[in-house]
């Protein structure tokens, strides 16, 4: 499987996401969260920042669901999603990944009919990496 390649301004969220918590950039001057992380605001133009824990809950505000053919180790477990968080924190904040019935569950394991725009999801880790559950009320 591929695995993410951290830049300098990235790999943060790459050690904090391996520690099993979720965090995003904000700028230190004027609060602004910001992702993907990079050196200055865009908002203030500061090049102060910070990494700040959220809650990791959020909404799907997008997916799309991968079929054949693709790259060979990813084509076993098709059909699979890739779904767009927006966080609950930070509605600007976007994440990316897939949604799985529990962590370290195949990416082919969340059942495709039940995907939903606006499901209430959060976030769990495995291997390093975020994932998508659904969240139970």
């Amino acid at each position: 499987m591929l695995r993410p390649v951290p830049d300098t301004d990235g790999a943060p969220f790459w050690e904090y996401a391996a520690q099993g918590e979720l965090r995003v950039q904000a700028c230190a001057a004027c609060g602004e969260p910001r992702f993907p992380p990079r050196p200055c605001c865009p908002h203030c133009q500061s090049f102060d920042s910070e990494w700040r824990p959220v809650s990791g809950r959020g909404r799907v505000w997008s997916y799309v669901v991968a079929h054949p053919p693709l790259l060979p180790d990813y084509a076993a477990q098709a059909p699979y999603n890739v779904v767009v968080v927006e966080l609950d924190e930070a509605p600007r904040i976007r994440l990316v990944g897939n949604l799985v019935p529990a962590a370290g569950r195949p990416l082919g394991a969340f059942p495709v009919e039940s995907l939903r725009i606006g499901a209430r999801v959060r976030a769990v880790f495995h291997d390093g990496l975020v994932q998508w559950v659904p969240e139970r009320s």
